[in-house]
């Protein structure tokens, strides 16, 4: 079985539990990408904007951009540029080093979820 909004990742069956496979990339200080990050990213890359991906996640544009300036000094790249507005308006969009994490992130995930299905149908077996 897989899940309708991503075909490639595999749900159990029974709606009563709940499994999530979680990757983070992290250092003992800090979390350098995980699933709220790489949100962040693709939130940023379909909407061109900061505030629009906050406003979609719920999330401030203080809390946003703080998620974006972190990124974009632990990588060796930044992430994602932003313009400042005026006449035309301001915007954000990932950077190509931007665009390979985030590609790079879904790609780790979906390889998570497809390598724990079988496992974790084991782990439901048990359960009362």
């Amino acid at each position: 079985m897989t899940n309708s909004l991503d075909p490639e990742t595999p749900v159990l069956p029974d709606a009563a539990v709940q499994v999530r496979v979680r990757l983070r990339l992290q250092t003992a200080e800090s979390i350098l990408m995980g699933p709220g990050r790489a949100d962040v990213l693709q939130g940023v890359s379909q909407t061109g904007s900061i505030a629009e991906a906050g406003r979609r996640m719920g999330m401030s544009y203080q809390r946003v951009w703080s998620l974006v300036k972190a990124m974009n000094e632990d990588f060796v790249e930044p992430l994602v540029t932003k313009q400042r507005g005026g006449a035309a308006g301001g915007g954000a969009a990932l950077t190509p080093t931007g665009e390979r994490v985030l590609a790079a992130y879904r790609k780790a995930e979906r390889a998570a979820h497809k390598a724990a299905a079988r496992p974790l149908l084991e782990l439901r077996e048990l359960l009362r």
